[in-house]
Protein backbone atom coordinates (compact mmCIF):
# COMPACT_ATOMS: atom_id res chain seq x y z
CA UNK A 1 0.00 0.00 0.00
CA UNK A 2 2.93 2.16 0.32
CA UNK A 3 2.96 3.10 -3.46
CA UNK A 4 -0.22 2.01 -5.28
CA UNK A 5 0.03 2.96 -8.98
CA UNK A 6 -2.89 2.27 -11.51
CA UNK A 7 -2.47 1.31 -15.28
CA UNK A 8 -2.09 4.44 -17.44
CA UNK A 9 -5.38 4.31 -19.53
CA UNK A 10 -5.22 5.83 -23.05
CA UNK A 11 -8.37 8.76 -22.63
CA UNK A 12 -10.54 9.37 -26.08
CA UNK A 13 -10.41 13.21 -27.45
CA UNK A 14 -13.73 14.83 -26.47
CA UNK A 15 -15.15 14.55 -30.22
CA UNK A 16 -18.19 17.62 -28.63
CA UNK A 17 -17.90 19.96 -25.65
CA UNK A 18 -19.97 19.08 -22.74
CA UNK A 19 -23.14 20.24 -22.21
CA UNK A 20 -22.97 21.84 -18.87
CA UNK A 21 -20.55 23.77 -17.17
CA UNK A 22 -19.94 21.14 -14.42
CA UNK A 23 -18.87 18.73 -16.79
CA UNK A 24 -16.63 21.20 -18.50
CA UNK A 25 -14.80 22.17 -15.68
CA UNK A 26 -14.13 18.59 -14.42
CA UNK A 27 -12.37 17.96 -18.19
CA UNK A 28 -10.46 21.36 -17.91
CA UNK A 29 -8.93 20.09 -14.11
CA UNK A 30 -8.34 16.44 -15.55
CA UNK A 31 -6.68 18.49 -18.62
CA UNK A 32 -4.81 20.57 -16.54
CA UNK A 33 -3.29 17.61 -14.62
CA UNK A 34 -2.61 15.43 -17.30
CA UNK A 35 -0.39 18.91 -18.58
CA UNK A 36 1.47 18.68 -15.46
CA UNK A 37 1.93 15.07 -15.24
CA UNK A 38 3.32 14.69 -18.63
CA UNK A 39 5.72 17.45 -17.76
CA UNK A 40 6.86 15.84 -15.00
CA UNK A 41 6.17 18.51 -12.46
CA UNK A 42 3.36 16.18 -10.21
CA UNK A 43 5.21 13.59 -7.95
CA UNK A 44 1.71 12.59 -6.51
CA UNK A 45 -1.75 12.56 -7.08
CA UNK A 46 -5.35 11.70 -5.35
CA UNK A 47 -8.34 11.47 -7.34
CA UNK A 48 -12.25 11.41 -5.65
CA UNK A 49 -14.88 10.52 -8.11
CA UNK A 50 -18.37 10.09 -7.50
CA UNK A 51 -21.15 8.63 -9.62
CA UNK A 52 -23.65 10.94 -11.36
CA UNK A 53 -26.45 9.04 -9.17
CA UNK A 54 -24.24 9.73 -6.21
CA UNK A 55 -24.55 6.15 -5.11
CA UNK A 56 -20.52 5.39 -5.86
CA UNK A 57 -17.67 6.98 -4.42
CA UNK A 58 -14.06 5.75 -5.56
CA UNK A 59 -10.67 7.28 -4.60
CA UNK A 60 -7.71 6.56 -6.92
CA UNK A 61 -4.10 7.47 -6.23
CA UNK A 62 -0.61 7.34 -7.58
CA UNK A 63 1.86 8.94 -5.53
CA UNK A 64 5.71 8.97 -3.68
CA UNK A 65 5.78 6.66 -0.73
CA UNK A 66 6.47 10.09 1.49
CA UNK A 67 3.40 11.70 0.04
CA UNK A 68 0.76 8.89 1.84
CA UNK A 69 0.01 11.21 5.05
CA UNK A 70 0.19 14.25 3.46
CA UNK A 71 -2.41 13.00 0.92
CA UNK A 72 -4.97 11.19 3.65
CA UNK A 73 -4.27 14.42 5.66
CA UNK A 74 -5.72 16.59 2.64
CA UNK A 75 -8.32 14.19 1.66
CA UNK A 76 -9.22 14.58 5.26
CA UNK A 77 -9.73 18.20 5.32
CA UNK A 78 -11.97 17.88 1.79
CA UNK A 79 -13.69 15.89 3.47
CA UNK A 80 -14.67 17.83 6.63
CA UNK A 81 -15.01 21.20 4.33
CA UNK A 82 -17.64 19.29 1.87
CA UNK A 83 -19.38 17.84 5.11
CA UNK A 84 -19.62 21.70 6.60
CA UNK A 85 -20.69 23.04 3.53
CA UNK A 86 -24.00 20.38 3.04
CA UNK A 87 -25.08 22.31 6.51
Amino acid sequence: MANQRSRVTSLQAVPAPPVDESTASMIDLLQEHLRLAREGKLRSLAVVSVSADGSAIGTQWSCDPSDMASLIGKLTVLTHDLMAARK
